[in-house]
């Protein structure tokens, strides 16, 4: 488990057209945005300073941009990309966690969404 400080975004909600099924890629459905991005915030919690710590804004419209642009098959791919762009804009995250739910999914029985979790670290060597 991660320790340390953390920005949090829960619940975000975007429609996009992803999926493995050529409906889903046609009438697209909702998605379910959890994301936690590890960084020291001692800084920005003295400073009361946007400039020393990362926008929540810049994360959401990086989920948006995903979520809302280019199809993916798998809910894997969507919060790699995620992971990956969070990680390449902001040297400053050290590690992040991307949670991306379904909630409507041809299973039988109620569910409240089907999706993946992933977590990534930034390299040593990045």
């Amino acid at each position: 488990m991660i320790k340390g400080d953390k920005l949090v975004l829960r619940g975000l909600m975007f429609h996009g057209y992803h999926g493995v099924k050529p409906e889903e890629n046609k009438l697209g459905q909702k998605f379910l945005i959890d994301v936690d991005a590890w960084m020291d915030l001692q800084a920005a919690g003295n400073s009361d300073d946007l400039s020393d710590t990362v926008s929540y804004t810049a994360i959401y419209s990086i989920v948006k941009q995903v979520l809302e642009g280019v199809p993916h098959k798998l809910l894997e791919s969507v919060a790699q990309v995620i992971a990956s762009t969070v990680l390449s804009k902001f040297p400053q995250v050290s590690a992040v966690r991307i949670q991306v739910g379904k909630p409507h999914v041809a299973v039988v029985g109620p569910v409240d969404y089907l999706g993946v979790e992933i977590t990534r670290y930034r390299s040593c060597c990045s």
